[in-house]
């Protein structure tokens, strides 16, 4: 179960993100909110999983979930450009992401 929670904090530490840059510098409301409801919770899954899962594994499975997503959706939105390196790149964490979870 911690893993599935540490994944969805992970999630939403891409929506905070999105949602902090959306606020142009919390002077939106509703993307303020949105941050501020998605940090607590992103943070509060990575203190739950924490619990059992080590320090080190965690923080780098909620960053590396977090940067992957963060960046895809910049990338679908246009916000960013999109190469074949990124997209490698991207898909390199992702893979590391994973054999975490299968070392540990």
């Amino acid at each position: 179960m911690a893993w599935v929670v540490l994944i969805a904090s992970g999630v939403l530490e891409a929506v905070w993100a999105a949602a902090l840059d959306e606020s142009d510098g919390f002077s939106r409301l509703a993307p303020s909110i949105i941050f501020l409801v998605a940090l607590a919770a992103s943070m509060a899954g990575l203190a739950y999983a924490m619990r059992s899962i080590p320090l080190g594994t965690a923080y780098a499975v909620w960053v590396g979930v977090g940067a992957v997503l963060t960046a895809a959706y910049a990338m679908a939105t246009g916000a960013e450009a999109v190469s074949v390196a990124k997209v490698l790149l991207l898909g390199g964490i992702v893979g590391c992401v994973i054999g975490l979870k299968l070392i540990e």
